[in-house]
């Protein structure tokens, strides 16, 4: 058997981690980016409401889809292959949106946009796993959580920055076009020093486990990122509960798959799946967080987007002071800490509301502060727990669990903490939906209770 990885120079190391974290920025960014831009567009392509919410979540879709074949591709052809294929393919759909002439071009490669995140986000908590060990893991992981949540944000400042120079005459077009240059960089860099695998025979692609998992995920996601707009429409319920159906398909398939898309050896890894399911839930209160105060700030308070994306500074300046340090602590404090991070991320949550109603930058910068360093001390401390005890053959399986966990779990959390702020508008909407976030955070620390944080 080919071994999954050439560790990775000590000299190369660091340049590998910042070719990796730099294609999952991109990635992410491209979330957040076009919403912001989405009114320009809107006027400049004469889009159609439905139009215009697939050139937004078109992205999304395609992305979340893909994840986890993403992963076994990567698994199966070597996660440099896969990393740089994916960058290549984000990298030229981005140069086609930025140079779209109709809502149903951009549409189009923005599918194709995603499908490339699909192929490249994966391989990148994969190589992590396959090239750092120890403490420099940690490092990694830390690095790795605060480039997901400064994406978000960043995505939202930039996008705004972008439309407002309108360079060139250019309005919405350097939101995508941007990539371009990043993206080249990124292919010259990764292809000298990104490290190689051989192809692995033992990942078979196993197209069934594919594509009813692909099937069930698109038919949860469509209607979530579509539902509210549409008023929730029929369809939309039935969908969802077709993505049920396909899920128990998949089950009863893997069962008897000779290579599972998630082999029962990295499910039963210590760990796993309780931290997977705070992973799932840390990520929707974030997703739900970051979609109702945008909108708040923009709607309720009169900011403007680049106002509403440096309101939130304090969120990842905390965010990443945490996430950078936590592994200070001593082991045996570490899963402590971890249940602690989620009650104070709710207690984050529960301070917003009369923060957001006050509008006084003083009491919202602390909540901010107080709900991002709460999310600092979760998310790359719980990957942690996860990647302790998954062995590095099982690296591109347990990268495609989380990933694909790390992106519903935002998917649902916009759906659902957005769905109670949208109901309403107002100021006792925005407190349920936080009201909700919080006492979702606060059941997250639940599934890691008994969980060794080493091995």
């Amino acid at each position: 058997m080919t071994a999954i990885s050439t560790r990775a120079p000590a000299l190369r190391t660091p340049w590998l981690l910042t070719i990796l974290l730099t294609g999952q920025f991109m990635a992410i960014l491209d979330v957040s980016i076009v919403n912001v831009a989405s009114p320009v567009i809107r006027s400049d392509l004469g889009a159609s409401g439905s139009g215009l919410q697939l050139i937004i979540s078109g992205y999304t879709v395609a992305y979340a889809m893909l994840l986890i074949t993403g992963a076994r591709l990567g698994g199966r052809y070597g996660g440099r292959r896969l990393f740089l294929s994916g960058l290549a393919l984000f990298t030229a759909a981005s140069l086609a949106c930025g140079l779209a002439a109709s809502a149903g071009q951009l549409i189009a490669f923005r599918l194709l946009q995603g499908a490339g995140s699909a192929l490249m986000v994966p391989q990148v908590l994969s190589l992590i796993q396959t090239n750092f060990t120890g403490a420099a893991r940690a490092r990694a992981l830390s690095l790795y959580a605060t480039v997901i949540s400064g994406a978000a944000i960043v995505g939202q400042v930039l996008g705004g920055v972008l439309v407002s120079a309108d360079l060139f005459g250019t309005a919405w077009r350097p939101v995508f076009l941007v990539n371009v240059p990043i993206g080249l960089v990124l292919l010259a860099a990764g292809a000298r020093l990104l490290p190689g695998a051989g192809p692995r025979a033992d990942r078979a692609l196993d197209v069934p486990g594919i594509v009813t998992l692909s099937l069930a995920v698109s038919l949860l996601v469509v209607p979530l990122v579509l539902g509210h707009e549409q008023d929730w429409p029929l369809w939309g319920w039935a969908a969802m509960a077709a993505s049920a159906v396909f899920a128990g398909i998949f089950v009863l398939v893997e069962r008897r798959a000779a290579a599972p898309l998630v082999p029962v050896r990295v499910l039963g890894a210590p760990g796993v799946v309780p931290s997977a399911l705070a992973v799932f839930g840390a990520m929707a209160t974030y997703g739900g967080f970051l979609f109702c105060v945008a909108l708040h700030l923009q709607g309720r308070l009169g900011a403007d987007p680049v106002e509403a994306g440096l309101t939130f500074l304090p969120a990842a300046v905390a965010f990443a002071a945490v996430s950078l340090n936590w592994q200070r602590l001593p082991e045996r404090l570490r899963r402590r800490m971890i249940v602690v991070s989620f009650a104070v991320a709710a207690l984050g949550y529960l301070l917003l509301a009369p923060a957001l109603e006050s509008g006084r930058w003083p009491l919202l910068a602390v909540a901010l502060a107080v709900t991002g360093a709460g999310l600092g001390g979760t998310f790359s401390p719980v990957l942690a727990v996860a990647l302790t005890h998954v062995a590095p053959a099982d690296a591109p399986d347990a990268s495609g669990l989380f990933v694909m966990v790390t992106q519903l779990g935002q998917v649902v959390g916009v759906a659902t903490f957005g769905t109670l702020y949208l109901g309403g508008g107002s100021a006792a909407a925005t407190a349920a939906a936080l009201a909700a976030a919080a006492l979702a955070a606060g059941a997250c620390a639940l599934p890691l209770l008994r969980v060794r944080l080493s091995r």
